[in-house]
């Protein structure tokens, strides 16, 4: 719900989902950036080292434009994913926020671990709007991975 006031929604949410490959090509899912667009935004710059950025920007049917603008803050292949993104909407700062990511091996393959702190600003956006919205872009990645 977008307010006329200002406000910073300080929130913390963390997401798991187990994938049935290996840790390697579920990490191969986010470095390599074919494979990511295959499920996420196709990113116009995509610098896949420490220090660099991702970014993708995308009008949607009704108009909505959306900038997603990251900095890969670590990585550690096979292992963990560390960055920090802001998510414009129409020129409106949404959010800010950091994404750590984990590869784990299970029993069954992977699992993930994915953990957002971000600042939700204005009532743009929410916590538990884009916790809802990454949840259904992991279970994308996961049919993406069982192809």
């Amino acid at each position: 719900m977008k307010t006329t006031e200002r406000s910073a929604e300080h929130a913390t949410f963390v997401i798991e989902r187990v994938y049935g490959v290996k840790p390697d090509r579920v990490f191969a899912a986010w470095s390599d950036p074919e494979a990511k667009a295959e499920w996420f935004s196709k990113a116009e710059v995509f610098e896949f080292r420490v220090g660099g950025r991702e970014s993708s920007r995308n009008t949607f049917p009704d108009g909505m434009k959306i900038n997603f603008e990251a900095y890969y803050q670590e990585i550690v292949p096979g292992e963990r994913i560390v960055y920090s993104y802001i998510l414009d909407m129409n020129e409106a700062r949404v959010s800010v926020s950091v994404v750590t990511v984990e590869f784990k091996t299970a029993e069954n393959g992977t699992r993930l671990v994915f953990t957002e702190q971000g600042a939700f600003l204005d009532g743009h956006d929410t916590a538990a709007q884009r916790e809802h919205g990454t949840g259904i872009m992991l279970d994308t990645l996961g049919k993406c991975l069982s192809e």
